[in-house]
Protein backbone atom coordinates (compact mmCIF):
# COMPACT_ATOMS: atom_id res chain seq x y z
CA UNK A 1 0.00 0.00 0.00
CA UNK A 2 1.08 3.55 -0.89
CA UNK A 3 0.98 5.52 2.28
CA UNK A 4 0.03 9.22 1.30
CA UNK A 5 2.24 11.53 3.44
CA UNK A 6 1.02 9.61 6.32
CA UNK A 7 -2.47 9.83 6.02
CA UNK A 8 -3.13 6.59 5.77
CA UNK A 9 -2.33 3.35 8.50
CA UNK A 10 -1.32 -0.27 7.80
CA UNK A 11 -5.15 -1.02 7.75
CA UNK A 12 -5.93 1.20 5.19
CA UNK A 13 -7.87 3.86 7.42
CA UNK A 14 -7.85 7.37 6.58
CA UNK A 15 -5.88 8.75 9.44
CA UNK A 16 -8.33 10.86 12.39
CA UNK A 17 -8.01 13.16 15.01
CA UNK A 18 -8.87 15.21 17.75
CA UNK A 19 -7.73 18.61 18.46
CA UNK A 20 -8.45 20.97 21.36
CA UNK A 21 -7.96 24.54 21.74
CA UNK A 22 -8.72 24.56 17.85
CA UNK A 23 -10.40 28.02 17.71
CA UNK A 24 -6.67 29.93 16.95
CA UNK A 25 -3.29 29.74 18.30
CA UNK A 26 -1.15 26.72 18.15
CA UNK A 27 -4.58 24.48 18.48
CA UNK A 28 -6.09 26.18 15.11
CA UNK A 29 -2.53 25.74 13.72
CA UNK A 30 -2.20 21.87 14.34
CA UNK A 31 -6.13 21.68 12.47
CA UNK A 32 -4.77 23.61 9.71
CA UNK A 33 -1.41 21.46 9.57
CA UNK A 34 -3.38 18.10 9.71
CA UNK A 35 -5.83 19.38 7.22
CA UNK A 36 -2.82 19.88 4.23
CA UNK A 37 -1.79 16.51 5.13
CA UNK A 38 -5.07 15.08 4.65
CA UNK A 39 -6.43 13.75 7.89
CA UNK A 40 -9.92 14.02 8.69
CA UNK A 41 -10.27 16.33 12.01
CA UNK A 42 -12.90 16.98 14.92
CA UNK A 43 -11.66 20.74 16.19
CA UNK A 44 -12.90 21.28 19.47
CA UNK A 45 -12.92 24.64 21.76
CA UNK A 46 -14.28 25.87 24.32
CA UNK A 47 -15.48 29.21 22.20
CA UNK A 48 -16.94 30.94 25.22
CA UNK A 49 -14.60 33.17 28.01
CA UNK A 50 -13.83 32.49 31.29
CA UNK A 51 -14.81 34.83 34.15
CA UNK A 52 -11.49 33.82 36.08
CA UNK A 53 -10.01 35.39 33.12
CA UNK A 54 -8.74 38.71 32.28
CA UNK A 55 -8.49 38.02 28.61
CA UNK A 56 -10.72 36.74 25.63
CA UNK A 57 -11.07 33.54 24.63
CA UNK A 58 -11.53 31.96 21.23
CA UNK A 59 -15.28 32.44 19.69
CA UNK A 60 -17.69 30.08 17.99
CA UNK A 61 -17.22 32.22 14.94
CA UNK A 62 -13.19 31.37 15.38
CA UNK A 63 -13.92 28.29 15.45
CA UNK A 64 -16.28 27.60 12.67
CA UNK A 65 -13.64 29.71 10.56
CA UNK A 66 -10.71 27.21 11.42
CA UNK A 67 -12.79 24.67 10.40
CA UNK A 68 -14.00 26.07 7.06
CA UNK A 69 -10.55 26.63 5.82
CA UNK A 70 -9.05 23.44 7.42
CA UNK A 71 -11.99 21.78 5.61
CA UNK A 72 -11.32 23.30 2.30
CA UNK A 73 -7.38 22.69 1.94
CA UNK A 74 -8.05 18.60 2.14
CA UNK A 75 -10.84 19.39 -0.36
CA UNK A 76 -12.81 16.52 1.11
CA UNK A 77 -17.00 16.96 1.94
CA UNK A 78 -17.16 16.98 6.05
CA UNK A 79 -13.51 16.30 6.38
CA UNK A 80 -12.86 18.30 9.16
CA UNK A 81 -15.56 19.60 11.45
CA UNK A 82 -16.11 21.86 14.77
CA UNK A 83 -17.22 20.60 18.53
CA UNK A 84 -17.73 23.07 21.11
CA UNK A 85 -16.36 21.50 24.51
CA UNK A 86 -14.29 22.68 27.58
CA UNK A 87 -11.25 20.17 28.07
CA UNK A 88 -12.34 20.69 32.00
CA UNK A 89 -15.36 18.94 31.50
CA UNK A 90 -14.50 14.72 31.24
CA UNK A 91 -18.14 13.42 29.82
CA UNK A 92 -17.55 16.57 27.17
CA UNK A 93 -14.25 15.31 25.48
CA UNK A 94 -15.33 12.04 25.73
CA UNK A 95 -18.31 13.03 23.65
CA UNK A 96 -16.24 14.72 21.36
CA UNK A 97 -13.84 11.64 20.62
CA UNK A 98 -17.79 9.60 20.40
CA UNK A 99 -18.13 12.01 17.88
CA UNK A 100 -15.10 11.73 16.05
CA UNK A 101 -15.26 7.78 16.17
CA UNK A 102 -18.68 7.52 15.01
CA UNK A 103 -18.12 10.38 11.83
CA UNK A 104 -14.74 8.72 10.64
CA UNK A 105 -14.40 5.33 11.98
CA UNK A 106 -12.37 5.27 14.75
CA UNK A 107 -9.22 8.04 16.34
CA UNK A 108 -5.65 8.24 15.52
CA UNK A 109 -4.20 11.12 17.19
CA UNK A 110 -5.35 13.29 20.14
CA UNK A 111 -3.54 16.50 20.13
CA UNK A 112 -4.57 18.39 23.43
CA UNK A 113 -3.18 22.19 22.99
CA UNK A 114 -5.55 23.75 24.77
CA UNK A 115 -4.18 26.01 27.57
CA UNK A 116 -4.87 29.60 28.92
CA UNK A 117 -2.85 32.01 31.28
CA UNK A 118 -3.15 34.37 34.50
CA UNK A 119 -0.83 35.49 36.37
CA UNK A 120 0.60 39.20 37.77
CA UNK A 121 0.86 37.82 41.50
CA UNK A 122 3.33 35.69 43.51
CA UNK A 123 1.48 32.50 43.85
CA UNK A 124 0.31 33.26 47.48
CA UNK A 125 -1.75 36.06 45.99
CA UNK A 126 -3.21 34.72 43.34
CA UNK A 127 -6.91 34.28 43.35
CA UNK A 128 -8.01 30.64 43.52
CA UNK A 129 -10.28 30.85 40.88
CA UNK A 130 -7.65 31.82 37.80
CA UNK A 131 -5.24 29.23 39.36
CA UNK A 132 -7.75 26.40 39.27
CA UNK A 133 -8.56 27.87 36.04
CA UNK A 134 -4.96 27.41 34.51
CA UNK A 135 -4.47 23.75 36.14
CA UNK A 136 -7.46 22.38 35.12
CA UNK A 137 -7.43 23.64 31.68
CA UNK A 138 -3.28 23.20 30.81
CA UNK A 139 -2.88 20.27 32.74
CA UNK A 140 -6.86 18.68 33.77
CA UNK A 141 -7.23 19.03 30.29
CA UNK A 142 -4.51 16.92 28.71
CA UNK A 143 -5.53 14.27 31.16
CA UNK A 144 -9.40 14.58 30.53
CA UNK A 145 -8.08 14.23 26.87
CA UNK A 146 -5.64 10.86 27.45
CA UNK A 147 -8.73 9.28 29.23
CA UNK A 148 -11.79 10.31 26.68
CA UNK A 149 -8.78 9.50 23.75
CA UNK A 150 -6.26 6.20 24.65
CA UNK A 151 -9.20 3.95 24.45
CA UNK A 152 -10.09 5.15 20.98
CA UNK A 153 -6.81 4.99 20.23
CA UNK A 154 -6.40 1.47 21.42
CA UNK A 155 -9.58 0.47 19.90
CA UNK A 156 -8.13 0.67 16.19
CA UNK A 157 -6.18 -2.92 15.40
CA UNK A 158 -2.65 -3.91 15.35
CA UNK A 159 -0.59 -2.92 13.48
CA UNK A 160 -1.48 0.38 15.55
CA UNK A 161 -0.17 4.19 15.08
CA UNK A 162 -1.77 6.15 17.25
CA UNK A 163 -0.29 9.43 18.80
CA UNK A 164 -1.51 10.90 22.20
CA UNK A 165 0.47 14.67 21.46
CA UNK A 166 0.39 17.71 24.19
CA UNK A 167 1.76 21.56 24.07
CA UNK A 168 4.01 22.08 27.22
CA UNK A 169 5.92 25.10 27.22
CA UNK A 170 9.55 26.20 28.04
CA UNK A 171 7.95 27.12 30.94
CA UNK A 172 8.18 23.65 32.72
CA UNK A 173 11.50 24.07 32.86
CA UNK A 174 11.83 27.78 33.80
CA UNK A 175 10.77 29.14 36.50
CA UNK A 176 8.69 32.27 35.79
CA UNK A 177 8.05 34.87 38.05
CA UNK A 178 4.11 36.02 39.17
CA UNK A 179 3.48 32.50 36.86
CA UNK A 180 3.83 29.66 38.87
CA UNK A 181 0.90 28.52 38.16
CA UNK A 182 1.32 27.96 34.85
CA UNK A 183 4.90 26.55 35.06
CA UNK A 184 3.14 23.58 37.41
CA UNK A 185 0.64 22.97 34.75
CA UNK A 186 3.24 22.61 32.20
CA UNK A 187 6.28 20.53 34.00
CA UNK A 188 2.94 18.46 35.10
CA UNK A 189 2.11 18.24 31.20
CA UNK A 190 5.72 17.02 31.01
CA UNK A 191 5.68 14.27 33.20
CA UNK A 192 2.53 13.27 32.09
CA UNK A 193 3.55 12.56 28.79
CA UNK A 194 6.45 10.41 29.88
CA UNK A 195 4.33 8.98 32.24
CA UNK A 196 1.83 7.95 29.63
CA UNK A 197 4.53 6.77 27.19
CA UNK A 198 5.91 4.37 29.68
CA UNK A 199 2.05 2.78 30.22
CA UNK A 200 1.25 2.58 26.31
CA UNK A 201 4.80 0.73 26.04
CA UNK A 202 4.79 -1.73 23.07
CA UNK A 203 1.24 -0.97 22.16
CA UNK A 204 1.69 1.16 19.50
CA UNK A 205 0.77 4.07 20.41
CA UNK A 206 2.82 6.18 21.10
CA UNK A 207 2.98 9.49 23.75
CA UNK A 208 4.80 12.61 23.13
CA UNK A 209 4.59 16.36 23.74
CA UNK A 210 6.15 19.56 22.03
CA UNK A 211 7.82 22.39 24.40
CA UNK A 212 7.07 25.79 22.69
CA UNK A 213 9.08 29.08 23.19
CA UNK A 214 7.97 32.63 22.75
CA UNK A 215 5.25 32.21 20.03
CA UNK A 216 2.91 34.79 18.46
CA UNK A 217 -0.36 33.92 20.08
CA UNK A 218 -2.84 35.84 22.46
CA UNK A 219 -1.70 33.95 25.37
CA UNK A 220 1.74 35.58 24.53
CA UNK A 221 -0.07 39.01 24.27
CA UNK A 222 -1.68 38.65 27.75
CA UNK A 223 2.21 37.57 29.34
CA UNK A 224 3.44 40.84 28.03
CA UNK A 225 0.14 42.29 29.53
CA UNK A 226 0.94 40.57 33.04
CA UNK A 227 5.20 41.70 32.83
CA UNK A 228 3.51 44.99 31.95
CA UNK A 229 5.21 45.26 28.60
CA UNK A 230 3.73 47.20 26.12
CA UNK A 231 3.81 44.52 23.16
CA UNK A 232 4.56 40.86 23.03
CA UNK A 233 7.55 41.84 20.47
CA UNK A 234 9.83 42.18 23.40
CA UNK A 235 9.85 38.46 24.34
CA UNK A 236 11.68 37.70 20.41
CA UNK A 237 14.75 38.92 22.14
CA UNK A 238 14.66 36.23 24.56
CA UNK A 239 15.39 33.68 21.58
CA UNK A 240 18.34 32.96 19.87
CA UNK A 241 16.54 33.29 16.86
CA UNK A 242 15.72 36.92 17.25
CA UNK A 243 11.82 36.58 16.62
CA UNK A 244 8.67 35.70 18.03
CA UNK A 245 7.91 31.61 16.60
CA UNK A 246 4.77 31.06 14.82
CA UNK A 247 2.11 28.81 15.58
CA UNK A 248 2.14 26.88 12.23
CA UNK A 249 5.80 26.25 13.04
CA UNK A 250 4.92 24.11 16.22
CA UNK A 251 2.11 22.70 14.56
CA UNK A 252 4.22 21.50 11.61
CA UNK A 253 5.96 19.92 14.43
CA UNK A 254 2.81 18.34 16.17
CA UNK A 255 2.14 17.10 12.49
CA UNK A 256 5.28 15.24 12.52
CA UNK A 257 4.40 13.73 15.57
CA UNK A 258 1.01 12.72 14.15
CA UNK A 259 2.38 10.96 11.48
CA UNK A 260 2.73 6.87 10.78
CA UNK A 261 6.46 7.66 10.28
CA UNK A 262 7.08 8.67 13.45
CA UNK A 263 8.34 5.17 15.05
CA UNK A 264 10.34 5.66 17.60
CA UNK A 265 9.56 8.23 19.71
CA UNK A 266 7.58 8.10 22.27
CA UNK A 267 7.36 9.83 26.06
CA UNK A 268 9.66 12.51 24.34
CA UNK A 269 8.98 16.65 24.91
CA UNK A 270 10.29 18.30 22.00
CA UNK A 271 11.75 21.99 22.21
CA UNK A 272 10.55 23.98 19.84
CA UNK A 273 11.68 27.32 20.86
CA UNK A 274 13.66 28.86 19.10
CA UNK A 275 16.91 28.28 20.97
CA UNK A 276 15.41 29.75 24.27
CA UNK A 277 16.37 26.49 26.12
CA UNK A 278 19.60 26.85 25.52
Amino acid sequence: MVRARGIVDAGGHRRVAVVTGAARGIGAATVLALADRGWSVLAVDVAADDPALTYSMGTKQELLAVATEAGGRVNRVGAVRPFVADVRDPEALRAAVAEAVDTWGGLDAAVAAAGVIAGGDPLWDMPVEQERAVLDVCLGGVVNLARAAVPALLARPEPRSGRLLAVASAAATKGLPRLAAYCAAKAGVAGLIRALAAELADTGVTANAVSPGNTDTALLDEIARIYDLPEAERFARQQPVGRLLQPAEIAGVLAFLAGTENTAMTGAVVPVDGGLAL
